[in-house]
């Protein structure tokens, strides 16, 4: 039957298998598990090609259809009545290097259930179906992040983001061809993409959900981001002989530039700053440091003030090199987004068709659904995560919230594959 007939009589929701979904999520954590109890899976690795071919395994025994393309985004598609855009659901399987087991997962498996869910209630959606799981999301391995999914949006092309290198040297285009290698007859696709819509399921990353005790949130958009790799160049000396108006010190220069940009940063109250890596060379105990290399990230919502921060940073930096000298480089900038009302509204509903609470939720943190918002309707739904903890391995986000997200999912993407 149509969607429209059996959104008339019978929900999906009701057909999501709870148990499934969750041994899932059980059996993709064991790639890449740490003995911590988190988990370990760079972008384009070993382990993420493990926990890919699982899930190809999954869809095809359901019927659904793999797909990829050069980035080694994974597509699987319930076909429609129609050859048209799909609509889209799901997230990424990739984590930080003492990530959760929830981080993105979550996302992608719950689009998964919803997809069974929908074929379990007799749905043959006009518009196909996809669930996908981006590539690199996270940038641990190769930054910036979000590369799957902006590549699919024609925001960046494949030619600027495959000569990338990780901290070994290889290059994304080097462990994307090793990825898709392995893949077990898997069609390529062209890049960039179409869809007709997006709706990606995610942990919150935050506590507003599980201080307002509600299980669901809609989230309203994505604050802005610019990201900078900095190099500082000084000259190696001798520590015990080397006099402090002859020393040409990259560490010294380092911490005059960090601190004068926190201050920078402190124009807006609600500006993040945070600088997450930082290297120096020779790294010895007794040389005068000849080279520092750091990270700046920047998360603002007002895009004005992101602006101001983005012109302002570089000459900071420059201000405070000394004897130094100085490199900066942009790798990433994102403007806040706001995402789409009616799908938002859609969101709602299906909620309240569970008698499921649920509220608005601004996102803090960064995901694929930014760049899918530039090119079709595009909405999250948030799950608390225990404490807010994230990008760690004590993540945790409660069974009955997971199911929940795909429910919603369930009857959401149902409603948009009828139109």
């Amino acid at each position: 039957m149509t969607a429209a007939a059996a959104l008339a009589t019978a929900d999906p929701a009701a057909h999501v298998d709870a148990g499934r979904l969750l041994a899932r999520l059980d059996a993709l954590a064991r790639h890449g598990a740490r003995a911590d109890g988190g988990v370990d899976r760079p972008a384009l690795g070993e382990a993420e090609i493990a926990a890919r071919a699982e899930l190809v395994a999954w869809g095809r025994a359901s019927g659904l259809e793999p797909a990829t393309d050069a980035l080694a985004n994974l597509f699987l598609r319930l076909p429609g009545h129609t050859d048209t855009a799909p609509v889209l659901a799901g997230s990424h399987i990739d984590s930080q290097p003492t990530g959760g087991r929830f981080d993105g997962t979550v996302g992608v498996l719950a689009a998964l259930a919803a997809v069974e869910a929908i074929q379990a209630a007799g749905i043959v959606p006009k518009r196909p179906i996809e669930v996908v799981a981006w590539m690199n999301e996270e940038a641990c391995r190769f930054a910036p992040g979000m590369m799957g999914s902006e590549a699919f949006a024609g925001l960046k092309t494949a030619d600027e983001i495959l000569p990338i290198t990780d901290a070994a040297g290889i290059t994304v285009g080097e462990a994307a061809a090793a990825v898709l290698a392995a893949d077990d007859d898997v069609p390529l696709r062209p890049l960039p993409g179409t869809a007709h819509a997006f709706v990606e399921a995610h942990i919150e990353q935050g506590t507003v959900l599980e201080q307002a005790g509600v299980p669901l949130g809609v989230v309203t958009g994505i604050q802005g981001t610019r990201r900078y790799r900095v190099r500082v160049t000084g000259e190696a000396a001798h520590a015990g002989t080397t006099a402090r108006a002859d020393r040409r010190d990259a560490l010294m220069a380092a911490m005059r530039m960090i601190a004068a940009v926190e201050d920078l940063t402190r124009e807006a109250a609600d500006t993040l700053f945070t600088v997450g890596l930082f290297e120096v060379k020779p790294n010895a105990p007794s040389v005068i440091p000849a080279e520092a290399f750091f990270s700046i990230d920047i998360r603002q919502a007002d895009d004005a003030v992101l602006d101001r921060l983005g012109t302002a940073i570089p000459e900071t930096l420059a201000a405070n090199a000394g004897p130094c000298a100085v490199e900066v480089r942009q790798i990433a900038h994102a403007p806040s987004v706001a995402f789409d009302e009616g799908l938002r509204r859609t969101l709602y509903d299906a909620a309240a068709n569970l008698a499921a609470p649920a509220i608005d939720v601004f996102s803090a943190a960064g995901h694929d659904a930014r760049s899918l918002a530039r090119v079709c309707p595009t909405a999250m739904v948030f799950i608390p995560c225990r404490g807010g903890v994230s990008h760690h391995p004590s993540e945790h986000a409660e069974a009955e919230h997971i199911v929940l997200a795909a429910r919603v999912l369930a009857t959401t993407l149902a409603r948009l594959a009828d139109g």
